[in-house]
């Protein structure tokens, strides 16, 4: 009987989960109802997996509605019927229309007019399927509204949003941030009636039962409908199932491909080759996933073909058809790769493809996809209401000042003690926590089908311009629906634009490289021993202080090495404790034998017994526990996140302790073997995953080792990477580079490097208009180089705001005039409004001025660069209000070893983290005044005494300790240091006596 239910996916509207909607339908004994949330249909498909759990027979449909206005109900008869509606939904949300008062000729949808609505547009004709709902409190209203006689037309239309007063509340809190008003001034027409809730069977039939033959008309709708989507563990997958138009064309076709790829990949090839090809082939077919492997073979074909530059990663990378095909560059054969991980005969979903490209080559890629395929679309995911969020959004509605707010998102404030508003912003807050807000992209996701899309939901079109599904990757699986993940990088960027600045900065070198040489840079001395000593400022996935330490710690000189590195150094491992038992084992090789269960050494030899990566808890669970593949496939889903059921994950956990316990281990290893598992927990990398990132190490590293400067330019070009831009600056300059300030003549917008000189980009210059960069860059590759100060005016439209910041950062140096004279020229020659932007037919008459011999001190220019690019360009130890104390730096901590040191450092990042007991703590990564790294930590009574105060140089006490080789500084104390006064505003003459001051306290120390 109810044609028109909400949940909170009526976004900013409804207030409760389709889950919570059946649990409200099973207690109020209804048998089959109508899902139809507002302009959305998020919640559909998943409503109709849940509801024969609740004994409800589920019907689809949409609340056609204009803002909060509505227009008319539409209800899917059938699948079609849901295609249709979704169709019609989709037009406009994609093209921004409002929704007509008149809906379309539906063919196999039903169409109920709201009681108000027609009375309101004089609607007198009605189509076979369109109706006229009305609601219990319309029903008074009936007999005087001219419509009684449209018998066989009325139908109950008792519209479900809430449950109780509360719901209500948090409806009209939804509406005020909707509307971004005060809770006072939302106005009425926002909200929704407060007597839309869901009563009893036998009561809504009791309401209407001086009018049975509306009841029998929404009973006869009713049965009219009926919706199927497979929700069964044995449903064939929804993707494409043909890349040719046929199965066994396309079997003839991966067969013929990976034939073809053998000899480009393998010199010689080998019985255990053949038959791993053969095994995973028969697989492949069998689970009917050819043309998934087909269409992401197309995918990266088209990338080579455009020259873009991919990595292939995933578990689809333990796969040797992958890795022939040319969509991962990862060997299993070599890497010992485990079969079982990648496909297997319980899994019924295909092994994930994570296609990385560059951030630049992306878009350009997934157009080629949506041009290419017919049934696409971007994976949709939810934005929910996060707490600080939340709590800011409801102290705006309630009217709380800015600063009540934030003491509130603080959270350090006493309950008892919040006054009445306070309180409601925290309990609603609460209520709303986790509560979509609005749709959004997944990262990566896009799915390619053989029905149209909307046959599974209505798409929306985000600011990408890529329709987008409205739900997201974990109903699309179950509903047999599998992304293909096309994802952007910058390390990808990084590595293509460093070859390009290499082709024209020394094009004899640049012919040499091969840049997928990966075999020889496995083998590469210097490569590796820039991994062994982590010098890999810059390089893909190594060059956190994390993995610095990590590789230190471990001595990793080689791929494997790096590939288990880059497993280890994920959440999981260290939570478990195991990285540490792995560092161990690895520098004793004794200790394996010694602390490993002898399967667990068995099934793990290569990592020492310990869990790394995927795969390894697929092999525990199927060896050491006597789990079938199935079931540890399940582990494996529950360790990604992916997983739906709690309940299924705890029958295999529960299995899993008592085949252990069947098979004679004590209880003590078998909770500390499952509590490794469990620490996995959306963390763990399959091996082949781990390996191409380990790929593009190398890749970057050799560009690193053999092309330093080009690299780094390529790398600030990206927009960096861990660190900010400055470090990879002054990482170019300690490798050889002479940093130049942006230069009208010499600089572009991004970055430039000319032999061994880097011209900075005017992108630093963060008030500089994009435009008025274009336009110089433009005219000077035009017309040539500027030559004065007066020729870049005559040929550049520029304000007298913007020609200052040029000034100021010095890029007319070239013409040797000081700066400050030639601001004044620029006032003297400008007002702010004379620049018009036109052509000149006659060159301008220049004006000459007398203007006094002025200077810029170096310390001026230092911190012009601290206001315009955000950093400067000299060592920020020469700003310091008192010289340094020692020259003590990371090159001295071998001395101080188990000893207490003083050094300066300029901070370069912090890590903030939490101790298992919650207590606050730092590690900090530092640079001495010698330009070279060195780390800190402060455990948490030093954390709770000392703070970083921004970036800046810090003075620290402490004593230096060393695990497994990796030298660091337990702080005892620390304190920022000051710089000098601006010389730009402080006073001239105590500007100068501090620096006559400094520079005898140098030179004193020195002697």
């Amino acid at each position: 009987m109810y044609l028109n239910c909400h949940t909170y996916y009526s976004m900013r509207f409804g207030t409760f989960s389709e889950k919570e909607l059946l649990q409200l339908a099973q207690e109020n004994y209804v048998t089959q109802l109508v899902l139809t949330d507002i302009n959305n249909t998020s919640a559909c498909l998943n409503f109709v997996r849940k509801a024969p759990e609740y004994n409800v027979r589920p019907i689809l449909g949409i609340d056609f509605r204009n803002g909060v206005q509505p227009r008319f109900v539409g209800i899917a008869k059938n699948n079609e019927g849901y295609l249709e509606i979704n169709n019609f939904l989709s037009k406009h949300l994609h093209e921004a229309l409002e929704i007509p008062i008149q809906a379309p000729p539906f063919q196999n949808a039903f169409v109920i007019y709201p009681f108000e609505q027609v009375l309101l547009n004089e609607q007198q004709d009605f189509q076979d399927n369109e109706f006229i709902g009305i609601s219990i409190n319309e029903l008074r209203r009936l007999p005087f509204s001219g419509l009684m006689r449209y018998r066989d037309k009325l139908v109950v239309q008792q519209p479900v949003t809430f449950r109780n007063k509360q719901d209500f509340n948090a409806h009209r809190l939804l509406r005020a941030i909707d509307n971004n008003v005060l809770l006072s001034k939302l106005p009425k027409e926002e909200e929704g009636n407060e007597d839309e809730k869901m009563y009893p069977v036998q009561n809504l039939a009791a309401a209407f039962s001086e009018y049975p033959f509306i009841l029998e008309n929404t009973e006869c709708l009713l049965n009219q409908c009926n919706i199927h989507f497979d929700f069964s563990k044995g449903r064939k997958p929804q993707n494409l199932r043909s890349y040719l138009g046929s199965v066994e064309a396309d079997e003839k076709l991966i067969e013929k491909l990976c034939y073809e790829g053998l000899p480009y990949r393998y010199e010689k090839i080998d019985e255990s080759i053949k038959n791993r090809l053969d095994k995973e082939l028969k697989l492949i077919k069998k689970m009917g996933f050819v043309s998934y492997f087909l269409i992401n073979w197309d995918i990266v074909s088209e990338a080579r073909r455009r020259g873009f530059y991919y990595v292939g990663r995933g578990s689809g990378a333990n796969s040797i058809v992958a890795y022939l095909l040319r969509i991962t560059d990862v060997d299993p054969m070599e890497l010992d790769l485990y079969f079982e991980r990648f496909i297997n005969l319980y899994r019924a979903n295909p092994p994930d493809f994570d296609i990385d490209f560059s951030w630049k080559d992306r878009p350009a890629m997934t157009q080629y996809i949506f041009d290419r395929f017919q049934h696409v679309a971007l994976l949709g995911t939810y934005v929910t209401f996060k707490e600080r969020g939340v709590i800011r959004e409801l102290g705006k509605v309630f009217g709380l000042p800015p600063q009540e707010i934030d003491f509130l998102i603080e959270g350090r404030y006493n309950p008892n003690q919040l006054d009445g508003v306070s309180k409601l912003v925290l309990k609603y807050g609460r209520l709303l926590k986790g509560k979509p807000n609005y749709l959004s992209i997944h990262a990566g996701g896009i799915l390619i089908s053989e029905r149209p899309l909307h046959w599974f939901s209505a798409t929306h079109l985000p600011p990408k311009g890529f329709p987008t599904t409205q739900y997201d990757m974990v109903i699309a699986e179950d509903v047999g629906l599998y992304k293909f993940d096309i994802l952007g990088q910058r390390g990808l960027g990084k590595i293509k634009e460093a070859l390009e600045i290499l082709a024209y900065n020394q094009p004899e070198k640049f012919e040499e490289v091969d840049i997928h040489d990966i075999k020889g840079f496995k083998t590469d001395i210097i490569i590796n021993n820039l991994i062994k000593t982590a010098q890999c400022m810059g390089c893909f996935y190594v060059e956190s202080p994390a993995m610095r330490m990590l590789l230190k710690k471990l001595e990793v000189d080689n791929y494997l090495g790096l590939v288990a590195a880059s497993s280890i150094i994920r959440p999981g491992v260290a939570k478990s404790g195991m990285m540490r038992e792995y560092i161990l084992r690895h520098r004793n090789k004794g200790r394996a034998e010694e602390k490993a269960h002898p399967v667990m050494l068995d099934i793990m030899p290569d990592t020492y017994g310990v869990m790394v990566y995927q795969e390894d808890v697929i092999k525990v669970a199927h060896h050491f526990a006597d789990l079938d593949l199935g079931e540890a496939d399940v582990l494996r889903r529950g360790m990604s996140g992916k997983f739906r059921s709690r309940e299924e994950f705890q029958k295999v956990k529960d299995k899993f302790i008592a085949n252990c316990r069947k098979k004679g281990y004590p209880d003590t290893l078998i909770f500390e073997v499952w509590n490794q598992v469990a620490s996995f927990a959306g963390y763990a990398f399959a091996k082949g995953h781990s390996a191409s990132y380990a790929v593009e190490s190398y890749q970057s590293l050799f560009l690193r080792a053999y092309f330093p400067l080009e690299y780094m330019v390529a790398v600030l070009n990206n927009g960096g990477g861990f660190y900010r831009s400055e470090f990879y600056i002054h990482d170019a300059r300690m490798m050889g580079a002479t940093i130049h300030p942006p230069c009208i003549n010499n600089s572009v917008i991004v970055n430039r490097i000319c032999g061994t000189h880097i011209y900075l980009g005017m992108m630093y210059l963060r008030d500089l208009e994009s435009r008025v960069m274009e336009r110089i860059v433009k005219e000077r590759f035009q017309n040539g180089n500027f030559i004065s100060l007066e020729d870049f005016l005559d040929r550049v439209f520029i304000s007298v705001e913007q020609l200052s910041i040029l000034i100021r950062i010095d890029a007319f140096r070239f013409t040797g005039i000081n700066k400050h004279e030639l601001l004044w020229k620029t006032h003297l020659m400008l007002s702010k409004n004379d620049r018009l932007e036109h052509p000149k037919l006659f060159p301008p008459r220049h004006r000459k001025f007398q203007i006094p011999q002025l200077h810029t001190t170096t310390l001026e220019t230092a911190f012009e660069q601290l206001e315009l690019l955000g950093f400067c360009l000299c060592s920020p130890f020469e700003l310091l209000a008192e010289p340094p104390k020692n020259s003590n730096g990371q090159r001295d901590l071998s001395h101080y070893l188990d000893k207490y040191i003083d050094i300066y450092g300029y901070l370069v990042t912090v890590k903030n983290t939490n101790t298992h007991t919650g207590k606050r703590m730092h590690f900090a990564t530092l640079v001495d005044q010698h330009g070279e790294v060195f780390d800190t930590v402060l455990f948490p009574p030093v954390a709770a005494k000392y703070h970083f105060r921004g970036k800046g140089i810090y003075r620290f006490y402490g004593k230096v300790v060393e695990e497994f080789g990796f030298l660091s500084i337990e702080v005892i104390k620390m304190q920022k240091q000051d710089y000098i006064a601006d010389p730009r505003y402080s006073d001239m003459k105590t500007s100068k006596k501090l620096l006559q001051a400094r520079e005898e306290k140098k030179s004193n120390a020195g002697s």
